[in-house]
């Protein structure tokens, strides 16, 4: 039977199409001519019944017969439609042909299928698409490896699975150290041939049933099944070696690799998928303090966990103190050397809880920095500082400030905002900072204090002695006051090291024209030798410890005269 002119037919075979009839009946199908353009190597034979065509498809044989649903249409004149896709393959060890068929089939008086009739075309560019869109979906672009939304979907199933059948599992998250630094030594090319090597050394070292996936940008996340803790350890050293023990060849010559890892034991100590991450980062993360290049099992930590709650504690009593208003200041006076006239206040951060007892600053920075809380912290406290230099036009006050505040554009817009507001007040504020982190990155910081300098503040280095800055950088930033740390200043008394080192801050400082605070100042002893050393201002317990009290709003005070 023809089924089209040589013209159609030839027109069907240039598009990579064949049109065909099924007997369904007697189960013979006819094709047009040239059906072998798109079924190329695959005898006529094998295309001549419905059964020999149905041996050459994958995945599913019956697709054909399956796609005959029962339909009213079917009945009809113009039959029911159907549209079918599926793989042919001449051989087993033959590449495969997608192929979709579109077309109609009629119903006998039975309702059953009598006869089908339609269009087979090549679908190869199509389906390789979609399978690259597929791929795309579950693999990471660079390495091939699984992306991180497989690797936890798989991950969740594996410790479903492990749970259920009582075996012991592990997942691993392996970090390549120090990846930043080859970015900016190499460029990011030559990061992501360390990546893909990297990958490839874990893949080569894993065994049937393990699952690797690429976590996040230097992190691989690996899940081995059967795993017992000893078996664990075993194969975490197997990977570190198989990274460490060769140098990465890339196009800007070799490069040395280390990598750490964290893991944990599943289904025992990670009852899901989002336990496990945690637990494996959070030990991942203590590999790497340790020491690059190691390994870290995740074990249960009675003191750990006691922390946490505290810390879940803690936030939520900082917040709410923040929200209720219950963040305040104390003040501790700062004075002149020589004639105990009070020079300026330090302004200390207070925590009020409803029981009335007051929290001191060290039991509540710490804990805010930790937490990430320090930055709202601050700007309350730069709200009090500013409002209270307006209401009090007499006096200087200083504030400390953590080390994220520094470059806070939101800290900057509240200042500069309470700044126009109260006209005047930034002359009678001073800002400290620890030396610490004055040293961390001085372009960085030299920025922040020439911003200080525009509203006519001055800038302060505390805690000054800690961290060893250089004099140079002193100069260099611009600081206007040093407050010498109060552990070399306590003991001056009685340490003649000390009082060495004291002495020859103050005086480089006076060298540089840069007034000196001495802290911690215990008795009359030390603040006799202080004087005479030469250090402008004084304070601690001799003095007067912090207070809510603002004694400048008794009496009028002498303040610390304008930078000269």
């Amino acid at each position: 039977m023809t089924l089209a002119p040589p013209q159609a037919s030839t027109i069907l075979a240039l598009l990579g199409q064949a049109a065909f009839v099924w007997d369904i009946a007697t189960d013979e199908i006819v094709w047009s001519d040239h059906v072998d353009s798109v079924f190329p190597d695959i005898p006529r034979e094998a295309l001549a019944s419905g059964a020999a065509f149905s041996k050459l498809i994958e995945p599913s044989r019956s697709i054909r017969v399956e796609a005959l649903t029962p339909s009213p249409l079917a009945r009809s004149g113009d039959g029911a439609p159907y549209r079918i896709e599926y793989g042919v393959r001449a051989t087993t060890s033959a590449p495969m042909i997608w192929i979709e068929e579109a077309g109609v089939w009629f119903a006998g008086r039975d309702g059953k299928p009598v006869r089908a009739q339609g269009i087979v075309r090549l679908n190869n560019e199509r389906h390789a698409r979609d399978e690259q869109l597929l791929k795309l979906s579950r693999r990471d672009p660079l390495t091939g490896e699984l992306n991180r939304t497989r690797l936890v979907a798989t991950l969740a199933e594996t410790v479903e699975e492990a749970a259920r059948f009582r075996t012991s599992c592990a997942f691993m998250l392996i970090g390549i150290d120090h990846l930043a630094r080859i970015n900016d030594a190499f460029g990011f090319d030559v990061a992501d041939a360390v990546i893909e090597e990297v990958a490839k050394r874990i893949r080569a070292r894993l065994r049937a049933g393990d699952v690797l996936g690429r976590f996040s940008g230097n992190k691989f996340g690996l899940i081995l099944k059967n795993c017992t803790v000893d078996d664990t350890k075993v194969a975490a050293e197997r990977f570190l070696a198989g990274i460490r023990d060769e140098v990465v060849p890339t196009k800007s010559g070799p490069v040395s690799v280390t990598a750490s890892i964290g893991a944990v034991s599943v289904p025992r100590y990670a009852r899901d998928a989002d336990e496990a991450i945690n637990r494996a980062q959070e030990t991942l993360d203590t590999a790497k303090r340790r020491r690059a290049g190691s390994f870290a099992l995740w074990r249960p930590n009675v003191e750990r966990d006691a922390q946490r709650r505290v810390n879940i504690r803690v936030t939520d009593e900082i917040v709410t103190a923040l929200n209720e208003r219950r963040i305040v200041m104390a003040y501790e006076p700062v004075v002149e050397a020589r004639s105990r006239d009070a020079a300026f206040y330090e302004c200390l951060v207070r925590m009020e809880k409803h029981d009335g007892q007051m929290l001191a600053a060290p039991d509540i920075v710490p804990v805010a920095e930790r937490l990430g809380l320090i930055r709202l912290v601050d700007h309350r406290v730069l709200e009090l500082v500013i409002a209270e230099l307006a209401a009090s036009p007499d006096v200087r006050l200083s504030l400390n400030i953590s080390p994220e505040t520094t470059m806070d554009p939101d800290w900057w817009s509240s200042i500069e905002s309470l700044m126009r507001a109260h006209e005047g007040v930034g002359e009678r504020l001073i800002v400290e900072i620890t030396e610490t982190v004055a040293i961390q990155d001085v372009d960085d910081v030299r920025g922040f204090v020439t911003r200080l300098k525009n509203f006519g503040s001055r800038f302060a280095i505390d805690d000054f002695g800690a961290g060893y800055t250089s004099f140079r950088n002193l100069r260099k930033l611009g600081v206007d006051i040093v407050k010498i740390d109060g552990a070399f200043v306590q003991n001056i008394a009685h340490s003649a090291d000390d009082r060495a080192f004291v002495q020859t801050l103050i005086d480089l400082a006076r060298r540089l024209q840069i007034k000196t605070v001495a802290e911690w100042v215990q008795d009359d002893e030390s603040a006799a030798l202080l004087r005479d050393w030469g250090c402008d201002y004084i304070q601690g317990r001799l003095i007067g410890l912090a207070s809510a009290e603002r004694p400048w709003r008794a009496k009028p005070e002498k303040i610390l005269p304008a930078a000269s």
